[in-house]
């Protein structure tokens, strides 16, 4: 049986933690793999519950975390080198750029593995300055020299790899695309939908809207919110609208939506009250939020494959997005969403208000999601592609 560490950036509430737990759980017994990864942040949900429900026990690196700093990258390296050395594993598989970084330098060093990468994102643009993005596209074409296959998530993401950023040939990419368990997304979903609208106080004839992850300036909420004033002074609804999760950004986005004008709840919801927004911090049951809503929302600047649009579709909820990144490889443009140029005030808006205003749309448009992502985003399709990666790689091993 092969052995396989899998190194992932940190175990926070996300599609990385999803894939790398079932990657971990299903390619049993073909593969036997030893999970580690970094503690999530502190304004991060923890993703304990995932691996728990799979009964995976996952190796904790506590030094591992998402901002550089060289005393805590250093002490990573040398506790993941020793993982290493006393695995022996025959596949490397790092997840994301901290754990690409840190557990493909120690591979190399050990240098009897073969190493796979997969970018489930990258920052190569709107995260930082020229100078640091600059690095890291450096940083990231050195490690690709001595991974054996970098595995990219989307089609569209291969070609921002290989072509527009040059961080290997495209002969070294594999597209595999995520895979997740979405049964649970459609399933009871009048219940879910009753339950979550009573507990938040929603009328039958108001619209919820939602925008599900973390509050960091990369997503631009502040794109939804001035939609959602918009959308407030100017439809023939009623909506309400759901900013789901929490982050660096929570502050200043309650004080931006003041300045708005938006009237909004804060945190623990108390039965009776109501507001234009409610900001509820992470909500595990993201199937229920889902069940609730009318429309899923998406305004980031960047992004690898968001897991939130999956999930929508899988629950039968509609989406306007805007197209960055993987985005247009995971949805069905004006089937399940309809998908905008990143930062665009006004076509936000008119995206949302044609959903908002058009009840046989949204039913058509919510139809159309099961259908689409069912098969494609299953996890059993994922497994099958990463065994087929792996037994390649070690037919010449």
């Amino acid at each position: 049986m092969a052995k396989v560490l899998r190194i992932i950036n940190r175990f926070n509430l996300g599609g990385p933690t999803f894939n790398a737990a079932l990657l971990t759980k299903h390619m049993a017994p073909e593969f036997e793999t030893l999970l580690i990864g970094g503690k999530e942040q502190e304004s991060e949900e923890s993703s304990k519950h995932i691996l728990d429900d799979l009964e995976i026990d996952a190796h904790l690196v506590d030094e591992m975390q998402r901002d550089i700093g060289f005393k805590n990258d250093r002490e990573a390296y040398k506790e993941i080198k020793k993982i290493i050395k006393d695995y022996k594993p025959d596949i490397i598989h790092t997840h994301a750029s901290k754990a690409g970084a840190i557990g493909r330098s120690a591979g190399i060093a050990y240098g009897k593995a073969k190493m796979v990468h997969t970018f489930h994102g990258h920052v190569f643009h709107s995260y930082f300055g020229n100078l640091k993005t600059n690095l890291y596209k450096n940083i990231e074409r050195a490690l690709a020299l001595k991974t054996d296959k970098i595995v990219a998530i989307s089609a569209r993401q291969k070609v921002e790899l290989a072509k527009k950023y040059r961080i290997c040939s495209e002969d070294k990419i594999e597209v595999i695309p995520l895979g997740f368990d979405l049964q649970k997304f459609n399933c009871d979903s009048e219940n879910k939908r009753a339950s979550f609208r009573k507990k938040y106080n929603v009328d039958d004839d108001e619209i919820a809207i939602g925008i599900i992850g973390r509050l960091v300036p990369i997503k631009n909420h502040r794109l939804f919110l001035k939609s959602i004033k918009e959308l407030k002074e100017r439809s023939s609804k009623k909506i309400r609208a759901f900013i789901v999760g929490d982050g660096e950004e929570r502050e200043n986005l309650k004080n931006y939506a003041s300045e708005l004008g938006l009237d909004f709840l804060n945190g623990e919801f108390k039965e009776g009250m109501r507001a234009t927004v409610h900001f509820t911090s992470w909500i595990k049951e993201v199937d229920w939020v889902n069940a609730g809503l009318d429309i899923v929302a998406l305004s980031s600047f960047n992004e690898g494959t968001p897991v939130s649009l999956i999930e929508a579709q899988a629950s039968g909820t509609p989406i306007v997005s805007t197209n960055v990144g993987g985005v247009s490889n995971i949805v069905k443009s004006n089937k399940t969403a309809l998908l905008v140029q990143k930062n665009k005030k006004e076509d936000f808006y008119h995206k949302l208000s044609s959903l908002v205003e058009n009840d046989s749309l949204r039913e058509k448009m919510g139809k159309n999601g099961w259908e689409f992502v069912h098969e494609q985003f299953h996890y059993s399709r994922l497994v099958k592609d990463m065994s087929n990666l792996y037994n390649n790689l070690l037919k010449n091993y």
